[in-house]
């Protein structure tokens, strides 16, 4: 049974927090957690934090035994952009775009 787990408005870019999902997919959750415990980025705390989000909701909805879930799927999305304006010279504006993302992570039930 696939279980996910949802982390909307995160302040990342997606461009920046894929670095860090590309390298989940196909691990156990115990194993993907040992790795972001050590990652040099400081979004692996994010990605941490929804990783064991889908663990709780897996084992609490759905009894399963987290030693056996499996990642099966981790992606980002776009979420609302907020934008803000900087001042340039000669009476100008430069638009900056404060990208946020929505981590989605799809776990799975292998074994037992």
């Amino acid at each position: 049974m696939q279980v996910k787990a949802v982390a909307r408005n995160v302040g990342v870019s997606p461009k920046k927090i894929r670095l860090v999902l590309q390298q989940l997919p196909g691990r156990s959750t115990t194993e993907i957690l040992a790795r972001l415990r050590h990652m040099p980025s400081p979004h692996a705390r994010v990605v941490a934090k929804v990783v064991r989000s889908a663990v709780a909701n897996a084992e609490n909805n759905y009894q399963i035994d987290p030693r056996y879930l499996r990642v099966i799927a981790a992606y980002a999305g776009d979420a609302p952009v907020v934008k803000r304006w900087r001042a340039r010279p000669r009476g100008r504006a430069s638009p900056i775009l404060k990208r946020r993302s929505h981590v989605t992570i799809v776990v799975e039930e292998v074994g037992g």
